[in-house]
């Protein structure tokens, strides 16, 4: 994930709502979300066998994105989509697991890891963060910590607001968020140590270029009956839809 939106007991239909996008390079094989034998609902990366955004059958919830921090990228490390799968696996509380997969992150480039169930939820980073607990409202992740003022983390937090105002529960106007290509102005960029010309390319909620772009993109709401529903739309490097999947089911305990 490069981009993600989580809104906490925000909406009235809704108890959990994230909109998130994955942004990746075109050559790196993703497989769409599907139900793995563990039990978990995510897409898989095919190059290193995790994930970035999954849920359980018991309506646990993870998600990960990478800290863009080139100074400190060690290409050795181990993959960070690892994190997901062990933090879904775990039978610890949920903010108890995040601190493990905290504390056994020191190997890892930077990352920030949320997570939640219908209970409680967090976020951590192995970039400085202990756990933070989350209360009701919306908060955005992309590659910083967590809420950092970025363009696009404003637009899209902004847009999730707007669908809870009119009382929206149809997942495609988060989709169409979600796909929002503007790109932000130089003087509102972020400084992270890629150059100007990555920072204008990656400064769009949604990214289109023929190397690195958003691959795909997801919704998932919990509502306060426990049905859960997640959609994924997945694109090429044009940024077309090539793919689409939908499921619902109940949490069970």
């Amino acid at each position: 994930m490069c981009l993600a939106v989580l809104a906490l007991d925000a909406h009235p239909r809704y108890r959990v709502v994230v909109a998130a996008n994955r942004d990746e390079y075109h050559a790196r094989p993703t497989a769409a979300a599907s139900w793995w034998p563990e039990g978990v609902l995510a897409g898989r990366d095919l190059a290193a066998g995790g994930t970035w955004l999954g849920v359980t059958r018991a309506g646990r919830y993870a998600l990960l994105t990478n800290v863009r921090d080139p100074s400190r990228h060690d290409p050795s490390a181990p993959s960070r989509g690892s994190l997901v799968p062990q933090l879904l696996a775990s039978d610890a509380p949920t903010l108890a697991a995040l601190d493990a997969a905290r504390s056994g992150g020191a190997r890892h480039n930077g990352f920030n890891l949320l997570a939640g169930d219908t209970g409680s939820a967090g976020w951590t980073s192995n970039r400085g963060a202990d756990v933070r607990t989350l209360s009701a409202g919306v908060y955005g992740l992309s590659n910083a910590a967590l809420d950092s003022d970025w363009p696009k983390v404003r637009r899209t937090k902004a847009a999730v607001a707007r669908w809870i105002a009119a009382g929206e529960d149809s997942p495609e106007p988060l989709l169409d968020a979600l796909a929002d290509r503007a790109v932000a102005s130089d003087e509102v960029l972020p400084r992270t140590g890629v150059p100007l010309e990555w920072e204008r390319l990656l400064s769009a909620p949604f990214i289109v270029d023929a190397r690195y772009g958003t691959r795909s993109s997801t919704v998932l709401t919990i509502d306060r009956a426990g049905e859960v529903r997640f959609v994924e739309r997945s694109f090429d490097a044009r940024g077309e839809a090539s793919g689409e999947v939908r499921e619902r089911f109940a949490i069970s305990r």
